[in-house]
C-alpha cells in the first residue's frame, strides 16, 4: 500500500506549458513518487479526499499564501520552492535598483542585492521604464549590455544592447504591468559564456547536491536554446561538493551557488526543497575572466529529469556516493535516444515542433572510488 500521495500543481504563477513541458513534469511527478514509495495521482483537485500525506509537484515556485492555503508548511511538503512576492522567483533579485529613490514592488529588500553584489554580475533591476533607461545609459559606459525579462528561460527573452536607442525600441515591447510586478535586468554582456548549474534536492531523509553544466542547441526556427545538462551528483548536502575533486572554476560556482543562497534568508517565508543556480563565466568587454550567479530556479526546472534519475539511483544503493547524470532536449524530425536513456517525450509539440527528451545515467562511484 502507499504510503502517501503524489500530485501535479498547476500553480498561481505559472504559465502555459508546452506539450514536451507537460509531458517532462508528469515523467518527474511519477518518478518523485516512486523515490517516496507514494501513490503518484496526477492533477490535484481540490476537495479530492487522497491518501495522506500529501507531496506536491507544482510547475512553477509557490507564493506563502498559496502554500498555505494548500497545507504546505515545510519545504518537505513539495518538490520545488516558496517565496512571499511573485517578484522574488524571478531574475529581478540578483541586481540592485539604480537608486534609493527608484521604483520597487511590495516586499524588495535592499539588503539581499547587497549581500550577492560581489558574486553576480555587475548589473541592475528596474521597475519601470524610466529606471530601466537610467541604468542602460549607466551599464553602456563599461559596454554592452544584455536586457533581460525576469521571466524568460532557455535562453529565451533576452538582447544585447549597444545604444540607448535601441533600448527604447525593445521596452516598447514590454508589458508595463510585467515590468511592474517583475521588473526587467540590465545586465553586463559576456562572450564565450559557460553556464554552470549548482543545485541541492532534498526528498525525505535524502540530501543530494550537484553541480553541472548547461548544453546548447538549436531549436526548429533555427534559435539557440537550452539543450540540456550534465550533471555530478554527490549524497549529502553542501559540504558533499566541497569533498569532490574541483576545478577552480567549479568551486567558485559552488561557493557562488552557497552564498546567494544564504543570503535569501533576507527574504521572510522563503522555503524550498529543490534550489538550482544558473552560474555564467566568461569574458567582459573589458577582457577579463567573470563569473556570478545568474538566476535562482526553486521549481521543477530543465535538469530535473537528471536529478530525479540520480536521486533514485542513490536511494537504490546506499553504498553509491556519486551519481553522474543528464537530461537532452534535441529538436528535429532526425533525432535518436541512446540505447540507455529513459526517453519522456518523443514526437511533435504543437507550439514547438519535433522535440526529443530524454535522461540517462552517465556512471556512478561509491566513496572509495570517488
Amino acid at each position: 500500500m502507499a504510503r502517501g500521495t503524489v500530485v501535479i500543481y498547476l500553480s498561481q504563477l505559472g504559465g502555459r506549458l508546452r506539450t514536451h513541458q507537460e509531458a517532462m513534469l508528469i515523467a518527474d511527478a511519477k518518478a518523485i513518487a516512486d523515490i517516496k514509495e507514494f501513490e503518484f495521482a496526477g492533477d490535484f483537485q481540490k476537495g479530492t479526499a487522497y491518501p495522506a500525506p500529501l507531496f506536491f509537484v507544482p510547475d512553477d515556485t509557490l507564493l506563502v499564501e498559496e502554500a498555505r492555503g494548500l497545507g504546505i508548511r515545510d519545504p518537505a511538503e513539495l518538490y520545488g520552492g516558496v517565496v512571499p512576492y511573485p517578484f522574488v522567483k524571478s531574475k529581478a533579485i540578483t541586481h540592485p535598483l539604480v537608486s534609493d529613490q527608484a521604483a520597487r514592488p511590495e516586499g524588495w529588500v535592499d539588503a539581499f542585492a547587497q549581500r550577492v553584489r560581489d558574486i553576480v554580475l555587475p548589473g541592475y533591476s528596474a521597475f519601470n521604464a524610466r529606471d530601466a533607461r537610467i541604468a542602460v545609459e549607466r551599464m553602456l559606459e563599461q559596454g554592452p549590455a544584455r536586457l533581460k525579462r525576469p521571466l524568460g528561460s532557455e535562453g529565451k527573452g533576452q538582447a544585447v544592447i549597444t545604444t540607448i536607442d535601441q533600448f527604447d525600441g525593445l521596452m516598447k515591447d514590454l508589458s508595463t504591468d510585467d515590468v511592474e510586478t517583475y521588473g526587467v535586468v540590465i545586465e553586463a554582456d559576456l562572450r564565450s559564456v559557460k553556464t554552470r548549474s549548482v543545485g541541492q534536492i532534498l526528498i525525505d531523509d535524502l540530501t543530494m547536491s550537484y553541480h553541472g553544466t548547461q548544453r546548447l542547441t538549436t531549436d526548429n526556427k533555427g534559435r539557440t536554446v537550452y539543450g540540456g545538462s550534465d550533471l555530478t551528483c554527490a549524497r549529502g548536502g553542501w559540504d558533499a561538493l566541497g569533498r569532490l575533486s574541483l576545478t577552480d572554476n567549479e568551486r567558485d560556482a559552488v561557493t557562488q551557488a552557497r552564498r546567494y543562497e544564504e543570503a535569501m534568508s533576507a527574504y521572510p517565508g522563503f522555503m524550498a526543497s529543490r534550489r538550482n543556480y544558473d552560474v555564467a563565466e566568461g569574458i567582459g568587454h573589458d577582457g577579463r575572466r567573470h563569473c556570478g550567479v545568474l538566476e535562482s530556479s526553486w521549481r521543477v526546472g530543465g535538469a530535473t529529469g537528471a536529478e530525479v534519475l540520480a536521486l533514485a539511483a542513490l536511494q537504490r544503493d546506499p553504498s553509491l556516493s556519486i551519481v553522474q547524470a543528464a537530461h537532452t532536449e534535441e529538436f528535429g524530425s532526425d533525432k535518436k535516444p541512446p540505447e540507455a536513456a529513459i526517453v519522456h517525450f518523443h514526437g511533435d509539440d504543437p507550439r514547438v515542433g519535433p522535440v526529443l527528451r530524454y535522461t540517462i545515467v552517465l556512471g556512478s562511484a561509491r566513496p572509495a572510488e570517488a
